[in-house]
Parts: structure tokens; C-alpha cells; sequence
């Protein structure tokens, strides 16, 4: 049954800005405590010096906006070097153009409709004009389609957890105006075949966009470093656009990401500009238009101060963590990660116990880990400095194991994992029950 809301209304009277700030940190202390290194989602952490540093590159542009490059040309410096250093690492070279985003999701947004507008003008006959994409595509992919009017065809996985090129193949109409691969791929960490996938777009004359949100600032220094790390990036023929989340495991400050296209004719579709407004002619190249000129700022600083060493080191580090703890994990009977993950990103599950229970066990000492469905598993991204945690990990887990196999829960079976809200709902009627707890979230 959906909550009721309550009405919060503005103090009659401002209140000491001492107190506020109390407030606020007695609030954050129901928040994961994700110094401690206990959580595995949603925070990439390279240490107190580093987060020190990139809180006082962030507030240096705290008010500066990125909406007028004219007005601000540290901001546009600070944008157009991002970008160059990103395509450099990505493969790259100076025909790369792209942009720094709020996040993932408007990256790939931004994507999609780069390829609508660029097949309105190329590809006219195509009246409902489709994304063809693996099931393990984030779903952002879906979001990007819905808003602008495309329609998504989604091929399967192979045993091996990476995209099924033949069925891709065999999806592609006269209606495909771009193709997808990830690198990796959120629930599984695997490196989709980008090779084939290119070979496949320049056959079709189409794009093939590669969702490395989650990878770009690890997988090319995890290459270097002699990790079997296969062709993902531009050097890769027919990979016409990339993203790479700068917030992730590039380490800057929340929201950005870079959204990349091969060349400058493709990147320019992506703008839009409006020429008969009384304000003036109104242009920008991303969905926003306010963009705060603080997370671009820290992206760059971040770039520079963390330099290829840095980046070398923390990929490492998070690497060795997660083979460590895969390596336990396939130690206690009956459980195993599934497929073999390409970087610091893995889940695991197990037939013998209920995995959605094991999870909420797991939360209950502090740990926190996104749950995944189809199969049903626990999900781990790992950062570097969680080396620290490993054999508490393993200790807690294998704890909550053994009371599990002693208190069993029925094993799930008619439920869904609730992405980014470590919880589960009934799969019947799914959409109406996660709209209400979306709903309800926001509610006070």
C-alpha cells in the first residue's frame, strides 16, 4: 500500500547554519559507511588524500556554469582537455570529439540520439528506426529509446555471459541504425566480442556505440599492466562512439562522464540549437543546460594529479582485491562466480541456498551488494583500497552460509532484483510495484 505524504513547509524563520549542518550529518548516519569499505556499489573510492583533493578542485568552480563556454574559458579548457585525455586513453585520436556529461545515463542518452538525428538525415526511409543490443546492455539503452521514439531488439548471451554475435547478426533489419557492446557489461563484468560487433556495423553501414561507463578508466590501464584484456576501444574498426564514466573508476567527482564519437560530423548530431527565441538563440551540445562547471573542473584535476601511474596502481590493486575475493567465494561449497570477469567486477551466486536471503544476512553486518536476477545472485564491484576487507568478507560470508543452510529461507523463486535498491519484488506486475516503491521513496 503506497505511503502517505506528509507536508514540509520552509521555517518561518532561518534556522542557525550550524544547526543545519548538525542535522545533516546526524541524517547521513543512517547512509552506508562506504569509508570502511564494506560497500560494493555506487562509490569509487582512491583514498583520503585523493578526496580531500578533489573536494577542494570541485568548490574552486562551485558556482561556474558550463552552459556559457564564453563566459567561463577555464571550463571549456578544462572540457575540451578531458575529452582529448579520454579519447588518448580510449584509443583514440584527434578526429574524437565528445563532451562531459552529468553521468552513464545521459552519456548514453546523448548516444542514442546522436544516432536517431544522424539516420533522420542518411537513413530518411527508415520510419522506425531500432537499437539492437544485448540483454546485458544497461538499461539506460531502453530509457534513451523510450524517450525518443526508438525501438530496442535484444539478443541473448552466450554461456559465457558476452553477447551473442550471430544473434545480433540475425536481429539486424533495414530499420538497425546502431549497435551496442559493453565493456564491460554491469552484472557480469564481461567484455562483449567489440571486434565482431565492429565488423558486423561496418557491414550494415551503422554505428556501434561501446558502453565502457563502467570500465574506460580501468580496462585500457589493466591492458597495459598484461591483463588478457581483448580490443574494446577506438581502435577497433566500426566503433564509432564511446562513454566512460569519469565518476566511476576514473576516480572525479559526481555527476561526470564523456560521451566520445569517432569523428566530428557524428558528434555535431548530437547538439541541439533553436534560432527563434526572444531570448536569443538558445544552443547546447548535451540534454542539460545548466552544467556545473565544479565536476567538470575536478574531472580535470582528477586526470592530471592521478596521471598513467596512478591509474596503473589503483587498477591493480582492485584487481588483485577482486581475484582474491572470487577466489574465496569459489572456495565455500556450492557457491561460484559466474563466468570469468574481465575486470574488478563480478557477482556470484549459488543453487543451494536462497542468494536474496544470503544478501539480506550480509546487510545486516553492514555489507552492502546489489542483488541481480536471471539467475538470482549478489554483485560486487570492487575498489582498490578494499584489499583491507577481504578476510572479514569471506569470514561474514561464509557466517551467513552457515545460518542460512541452518535456518533455510525457501529458495526465490516469482521474484525480481530491484536494481540500485538492494532490494527484491514480486516479478508479477512488476512495473505497477516498482513504480510505487519508486514513488514512495520520495515521499516523506
Amino acid at each position: 500500500m503506497a505511503r502517505k505524504r506528509k507536508t514540509i513547509t520552509i521555517p518561518d524563520h532561518g534556522i542557525s547554519r550550524d544547526v543545519v549542518l548538525k542535522e545533516m550529518e546526524s541524517i547521513r548516519d543512517s547512509d552506508a559507511k562506504w569509508k570502511d569499505g564494506k560497500t560494493f556499489a555506487y562509490v569509487y573510492y582512491a583514498g583520503e588524500e585523493h578526496y580531500e583533493f578533489l573536494k577542494k578542485a570541485h568548490n574552486l568552480f562551485f558556482s561556474e556554469n558550463a552552459l556559457s563556454p564564453m563566459t567561463f574559458p577555464s571550463l571549456k579548457k578544462f572540457e575540451a582537455e578531458v575529452i582529448s585525455m579520454t579519447a588518448d586513453i580510449l584509443g583514440g585520436d584527434r578526429k574524437v570529439f565528445g563532451n562531459i556529461t552529468t553521468g552513464g545515463t545521459e552519456s548514453l542518452l546523448m548516444a542514442v540520439k546522436t544516432y536517431r538525428d544522424w539516420a533522420r538525415e542518411k537513413k530518411p526511409e527508415i520510419k522506425e528506426p531500432e537499437i539492437v543490443l544485448p540483454i546485458s546492455a544497461h538499461p539506460s539503452f531502453e530509457k534513451a529509446a523510450h524517450y525518443f521514439g526508438l525501438v530496442t531488439k535484444k539478443v541473448p548471451w552466450t554461456s559465457e555471459y558476452r553477447c551473442d554475435v550471430d544473434a545480433m547478426k540475425r536481429a539486424i533489419t533495414e530499420n538497425t541504425i546502431m549497435l551496442v557492446g559493453s565493456a564491460p557489461e554491469y552484472p557480469r563484468g564481461m567484455i562483449d566480442p567489440i571486434k565482431a560487433l565492429g565488423e558486423l556495423a561496418i557491414e550494415h553501414d551503422i554505428g556501434l556505440h561501446v558502453d565502457s561507463c563502467l570500465g574506460g578508466f580501468m580496462l585500457p590501464f589493466l591492458k597495459k599492466l598484461g591483463y588478457p584484456i581483448p580490443d574494446f576501444d577506438f581502435s577497433v574498426p566500426g566503433v564509432t562512439s564511446m562513454s566512460a564514466d569519469l565518476h566511476k573508476y576514473g576516480f572525479a567527482a559526481k555527476g561526470a562522464s564523456a560521451v566520445l564519437y569517432a569523428n566530428e560530423k557524428l558528434w555535431k548530431y548530437q547538439f541541439f540549437s533553436t534560432e527563434d527565441w526572444p531570448g536569443g538563440i538558445y544552443a547546447s551540445p548535451t540534454m542539460t543546460g545548466t552544467r556545473p562547471g565544479s565536476s567538470i573542473a575536478a574531472a580535470w584535476a582528477t586526470l592530471k594529479a592521478m596521471g598513467e601511474d596512478g591509474y596503473m596502481k589503483y587498477s591493480k590493486m582492485a584487481m588483485d582485491t577482486a581475484q582474491q575475493l572470487q577466489k574465496g567465494i569459489n572456495k565455500i561449497p556450492g557457491f561460484h562466480v559466474l563466468g570469468k570477469p574481465d575486470m574488478a567486477v563480478f557477482s556470484f551466486t549459488s543453487e543451494k541456498i536462497n542468494i536474496y536471503a544470503l544478501g539480506e544476512s550480509m546487510e545486516k553486518r553492514g555489507w552492502v551488494l546489489d542483488k541481480l536476477q536471471d539467475p538470482p545472485a549478489l554483485h560486487m564491484i570492487v575498489n582498490p583500497l578494499q584489499g583491507q576487507i577481504i578476510d572479514q568478507f569471506i569470514s561474514d560470508l561464509r557466517a551467513c552460509v552457515d545460518h542460512e543452510k541452518e535456518h533455510p529461507t525457501a529458495l526465490t523463486e516469482g521474484m525480481a532484483a530491484l536494481y540500485g535498491a538492494l532490494a527484491t519484488i514480486p516479478k508479477k506486475d512488476a512495473k505497477d510495484t516498482v513504480l510505487g516503491v519508486i514513488a514512495d521513496q520520495y515521499k516523506v
